[in-house]
């Protein structure tokens, strides 16, 4: 019995926690103009923190208010939060693991332009795809932003997917 005690103890003197981490999966949704949801890309981040803290969001950026306006020039803009019963219907394009001090830096961009007044959100200088592109860039992640790809959130992920041929993904068509 006191080999038994003494093996258990060891165990529990060796034993370390999980390591604490985060995955941040990259999605697009197709989107249509006659149905009121344009194509968007946006980030989930699921996992634990170190201390246990689960974490299971997701973020995008979008302008406001849709109106004509978005066409010429920059318009208030929003965080938006997809619903989780329409994230399933989404292009899952890679998934990143990060750290805590990564996720915090993510998340410290996503509070800040939340937080930003003014007309931040710029069909063509600053939309959905710059703000998941600042999300890869912080996982290490090589991106670039192609004029003839900045309102086609599926096919710029895809694009983001062989950049970064480690990721492993295969391209989403259709």
């Amino acid at each position: 019995m006191l080999r038994l005690v003494l093996a258990v103890l060891g165990l529990v003197a060796f034993a370390h926690p999980a390591a604490a981490e985060v995955d941040v999966h990259f999605h697009s949704f197709n989107g249509s103009a006659l149905f009121g949801r344009y194509p968007h890309t946006f980030v989930v981040f699921e996992g634990t923190l170190e201390g246990g803290h689960k974490v299971n969001e997701n973020f995008g950026f979008s302008a406001k208010r849709i109106s004509p306006a978005i066409l010429t020039g920059p318009v208030e803009h929003t965080i938006y939060v997809e619903e989780q019963k329409y994230i399933a219907k989404t292009n899952r394009h890679f998934t990143v693991t990060v750290d805590d001090a990564t996720y915090r830096k993510m998340r410290a961009e996503i509070d800040a332009l939340r937080a930003a007044k003014g007309k931040l959100y710029d069909l063509d200088k600053y939309n959905c795809i710059h703000f998941v592109g600042r999300m890869a860039q912080l996982a290490g992640l090589k991106v670039d932003y192609p004029k003839n790809l900045l309102r086609k959130p599926r096919a710029w992920l895809n694009r983001v997917s062989t950049l970064n041929p480690k990721l492993g993904a295969k391209p989403i068509t259709g």
